[in-house]
């Protein structure tokens, strides 16, 4: 007889807590994520391009701990955006503007039908392991929580500072965003709520059940 297995996929996860700004894992592992606002490269003249990769090599060769490297491609619906170009040109008056307006909005719509409108966002994951303090794993998480914070922020602000010859906007993602984040990319057509923001790590991060 087929058996129902309940609340199954949530330890896949390895998310134990998140305190604070830290992501508390499975194993004596955290980690710390910053989020980047990035600049379209191709637009940058070959001077400041040049900037950019000289400014990647001195972070690359500066760091003395791995990171991660995550880009995301997200779905964005800009079908309000497009409502609004149509009302622009409908109210128009100078009949000019209209007309720019219009094939403006013709060649959005014509994107949309072709292709996937995606929203790249860049993080940065910073790492951290109960064996780089050469401890045991301790079962007591506030203990572990301030241990892995402190190590994780200077680690952050090695990072954070070779960011700034990027000329980019670096933030690092504090305990609402990664809520977020991590629901966002288990479940990618839902939006999350109030409610699951108000219970953070208590609630289901993958929603769903499987059947055996």
């Amino acid at each position: 007889m087929a058996q129902k297995i309940q609340a199954s996929t949530q330890k896949f996860t390895e998310i134990v807590d998140f305190s604070d700004n830290i992501v508390v894992m499975t194993g004596g592992k955290a980690c710390l994520i910053i989020e980047i606002t990035a600049s379209n490269f191709s637009l940058l003249s070959k001077k400041e391009q040049d900037a950019r990769v000289f400014s990647y090599a001195s972070l690359l060769n500066s760091l003395s701990f791995p990171i991660q490297i995550l880009i995301r491609n997200k779905k964005m619906d800009i079908s309000s955006y497009v409502k609004e170009l149509d009302e622009i040109v409908k109210n128009a008056k100078n009949e000019k503007l209209a007309k720019y307006m219009q094939e403006y909005s013709g060649f959005i719509k014509s994107m949309m039908t072709a292709n996937e409108v995606l929203n790249k966002e860049f993080y940065i994951i910073v790492p951290y392991s109960s064996l780089e303090a050469g401890i045991k794993v301790t079962s007591d998480a506030n203990m572990f929580a301030q241990t892995a914070g402190k190590a994780l922020e200077a680690k952050a602000n090695s990072v954070l500072s070779q960011l700034t010859r990027f000329a980019v906007t670096a933030r690092v993602l504090e305990k609402d965003d990664l809520i977020k984040l991590f629901y966002g990319l288990y479940n990618e057509n839902d939006e999350i709520d109030t409610d699951y923001m108000d219970q953070g790590v208590s609630a289901s991060i993958v929603k769903g059940e499987t059947q055996q």
